[in-house]
């Protein structure tokens, strides 16, 4: 970006400066109490095309650990997962990656 700071002043950028992006966010499905383990691995294939064994290690994370990590990309795209989770009965959150 070009910054005009008066009549016939231009400063031109740092070429050493690196923007910030938006990505990387993660998708985070939560353990829950309601949902049979075959129907969360059914969800993962459908939302994300995964196969049916990534999905099922997904699931058993979310089983065992409590969570699991299921997508990354940019703010708008993580928040569409977890709208998409959440319209099929999924816990899930987005959170910045660090």
């Amino acid at each position: 970006m070009i910054a005009v700071t008066g009549p016939g002043t231009v400063v031109e950028p740092d070429v050493d400066e690196v923007p910030e992006t938006d990505a990387p966010w993660i998708v985070i499905v939560w353990n829950d109490p309601v949902n049979l383990m075959a129907y969360v691995v059914y969800v993962f294939q459908k939302l994300f095309g995964y196969s049916r064994d990534k999905a099922t290690r997904l699931m058993m994370q979310v089983h065992h650990e409590g969570r699991a990590v299921v997508a990354a990309g940019s703010r708008p795209e993580c928040e569409g997962h977890v709208g998409r989770l959440h319209a099929h009965g999924l816990w899930a959150t987005l959170q910045h990656d660090e």
